[in-house]
């Protein structure tokens, strides 16, 4: 994927009086919005999916969802505090694809009430948040898509929020979710492949917000961000895949929903004739194995693997361990799909298939089939 930097860290505020910094390319202008709505036939096909209840699914975007940024918990970002609550970035190594990839985590520094700046990570919440987002994107309005620019925008309000994850069992008051979106759109993350700079940018970048005053005034106000840019590449390239979004909400152990993500792109042929299997070593890449000690790493795959049998993911699994000289130097973890999931898998190929077929219409710039 050919990458650009995006440096997000600019609030619109305070554009006008950088002028002269701007043009030194010293930084970067946010970027607006559309002014008006934008038909996009690659956002139509990424809203698209082949179901009975589009309530129920959503898109996984395997090439943005890799890169770690949602590991640490509160317990592991109080330690990383210093003593004035403040933190320095927080790097975590891992490989794809014969490469290696270090994520940089810069954390967002959010005045308190009592006057000063305390540093937060990216958590669960702002997991959890990023989902509903997606989800919001596929909603008619609610999107936008600019193909030319690689620009995908999202526009939400806190209610909106509140009552999505109020439905998915993941409620949050309003308080947390505007902290979230705040941590959300301040941290920023920087992706190195192979040692080189690729990506620079936050998770939800160049926010604009609306205060309770003008949503009261005029309801169709909406908050509005930018995408990262893997979202924009993806459907521009239609690499996306549809999966249940219902049932990753249902799932109360984060590394349960990253499984179910890698088990939904990389187990795509999924029956009953055939199994899936993963080594504990690769899993550790995710950065969700951070226990002092192994054998706690290991009972919490297997606290993940029996949520997943529980939410009819997977009908079982086996465990296989690989040892040298009676030590445990890796295990491997067999997967056998249940019928649900086959279902869903065989849904999401079909839809893959739609959406390739209509691909040769939207490239060749002729009117996409509904």
């Amino acid at each position: 994927m050919d990458t650009q930097l995006i440096d997000s860290t600019i609030t619109r505020n305070s554009v006008k009086k950088l002028n002269v910094r701007c043009q030194s390319h010293k930084y970067k202008p946010v970027k607006n919005p559309p002014d008006k709505f934008i038909k996009s036939a690659q956002l139509d096909l990424f809203s698209q999916f082949v179901t009975n209840d589009k309530s129920v699914v959503s898109n996984t975007v395997e090439i943005w969802e890799n890169i770690p940024k949602y590991f640490l918990t509160e317990r592991q970002v109080k330690k990383l505090r210093s003593a004035d609550g403040l933190a320095e970035p927080y790097e975590w190594n891992y490989s794809e694809k014969n490469n290696n990839f270090t994520v940089r985590l810069q954390p967002a520094l959010i005045k308190q009430a009592n006057g000063k700046y305390k540093a937060f990570f990216p958590g669960i919440t702002e997991e959890i948040i990023e989902e509903a987002l997606k989800k919001f994107l596929t909603i008619q309005n609610h999107g936008l898509h600019e193909p030319e620019k690689v620009e995908t925008w999202v526009r939400f309000s806190l209610s909106m929020l509140h009552r999505e994850l109020k439905e998915q069992g993941r409620q949050r008051n309003r308080n947390e979710i505007k902290h979230a979106i705040d941590v959300m759109s301040l941290s920023i993350i920087t992706l190195f492949k192979n040692s080189k700079e690729i990506w620079k940018g936050s998770i939800l970048q160049d926010l604009l917000t609306v205060g309770r005053e003008e949503y009261l005034a005029d309801s169709s106000s909406l908050h509005v961000c930018r995408l990262p840019l893997f979202i924009s590449h993806a459907i521009n390239q239609l690499e996306y895949r549809q999966f249940n979004y219902k049932r990753l909400m249902s799932c109360d152990e984060q590394l349960t929903r990253w499984i179910y993500k890698r088990l939904i792109n990389r187990y795509r042929q999924a029956n009953v004739m055939n199994n899936y299997h993963f080594m504990h070593s690769s899993l550790k890449e995710s950065a969700l194995l951070l226990q002092n000690r192994e054998t706690d790493n290991r009972k919490k795959v297997i606290s993940a693997l029996k949520e997943l049998v529980n939410k009819n993911i997977i009908n079982k699994y086996e465990v296989q361990e690989v040892k040298k000289k009676r030590i445990i130097c890796d295990v491997k973890y067999i997967i056998f799909p249940s019928n649900e999931f086959i279902s869903e898998q065989k849904a999401a190929n079909k839809r893959s298939n739609v959406i390739e077929g209509n691909s040769v219409n939207l490239f060749t710039g002729q009117s996409v089939n509904k």
